[in-house]
């Protein structure tokens, strides 16, 4: 090696069997490379680092029944596997067009769906939120059949660098888009106790609610670990164990999600729009994870329903099935309500 070549970087290397950090995990973070890697991260439950593991598929599937040349619209994208499924059933004659408003996993989704032979012909990506599906009705047509996937992706949860998960440091960030709005931390900067604690109240159900908002406000908080510290101290204090613990973390961080990304006011905006998306005997599908989303879900198929807009809609949430809960935790919270329009 002559003296003007760069050094030479060596792998990132862990200590242990198992890496625990998301930068160390390389084999995980290459799927193409180390198939037989992720295969077995998967039969011990987890999802590997960077990918996301699709709910309730089989379910999605035939909920939405899509056909030879049905238009789609996957309005969640996320890592594309609900989409990979859809989009082989609707060939030939069949479009999709998937929307996301992630900035940094669209492109990479977009990717794989290309390298596995969907042309622009076949397969449309859009960088856009709720708000712009009647601009995408006019470009489509009307759509055969709408999937809205609410829940976060794995891959977002898992990267540190977006400050989605308690569990690793990072900066308290929580946007979707991390390009628009303000981050969980500025947020923060913004609220008084009052109304930090009905924030968790209104947007997760936080019982120690209260007790959380009085450790949080006022303290200077700008990583993950900051708040997660905050949060602990406060529940300790009142002598509550670890998987309280826990389950206020995921609220907490669930709630400041939430509001940061305005997420009941988008949902809420693409209830009220979707009615006009759908071509005659159009269905949806509606992925939901929380209490607060899958109340609004409901409340618009029933109403919807009443009004005579739907000619029939789901009467009970479908759930992932048990070997879908134990094969991956993440279903466990999963609902899928769904709903179709009249044929003519």
């Amino acid at each position: 090696m002559s003296q003007d070549d760069p050094p030479r970087q060596r792998r990132v290397r862990y200590k242990g069997t198992h890496p625990r950090r998301f930068e160390e995990k390389y084999k995980e973070l290459a799927p193409t490379q180390h198939a037989d890697e992720l295969a077995k991260v998967m039969a011990r439950g987890h999802t590997p680092a960077g990918t996301h593991r699709s709910i309730c598929v089989a379910e999605i599937l035939e909920v939405l029944n899509p056909q030879p040349g049905d238009v789609a619209l996957d309005a969640t994208l996320g890592y594309g596997g609900h989409t990979r499924e859809i989009l082989p059933r609707l060939l030939p004659g069949g479009r999709l067009f998937g929307v996301d408003v992630d900035p940094l996993e669209l492109p990479r989704t977009e990717a794989r769906l290309r390298d596995l032979g969907y042309g622009e012909d076949v397969f449309i990506t859009r960088r856009m939120n709720f708000a712009g599906l009647p601009r995408l009705r006019a470009e489509s047509g009307g759509f055969d059949l709408v999937l809205a996937d609410l829940g976060v992706s794995s891959m977002q949860i898992d990267n540190p660098a977006r400050g989605f998960t308690w569990k690793a440091n990072g900066p308290l960030d929580l946007r979707l888009n991390p390009q628009r709005g303000k981050s969980a931390a500025d947020l923060l900067t913004t609220l008084d106790e009052a109304a930090l604690a009905e924030l968790l109240v209104e947007n997760a159900d936080e019982p120690h609610a209260a007790a959380i908002a009085r450790s949080v406000h006022g303290q200077p908080i700008r990583t993950t670990r900051d708040l997660a510290d905050r949060v602990k101290a406060a529940l300790r204090v009142d002598g509550w164990g670890d998987d309280d613990i826990k389950r206020s973390l995921q609220r907490t961080f669930q709630a400041l999600r939430i509001a940061v990304n305005d997420e009941f006011t988008v949902l809420d905006q693409f209830l009220s729009l979707l009615p006009g998306c759908l071509k005659p005997g159009g269905r949806v599908a509606i992925l939901t994870f929380h209490s607060g989303e899958d109340r609004r879900v409901k409340k618009a198929f029933l109403q919807g329903l009443r009004d005579g807009i739907y000619a029939d809609a789901a009467p009970e949430p479908i759930r992932a099935s048990p070997e879908e809960r134990r094969a991956n935790p993440r279903s466990t919270s999963a609902k899928l309500r769904w709903a179709r329009l009249p044929k003519d």
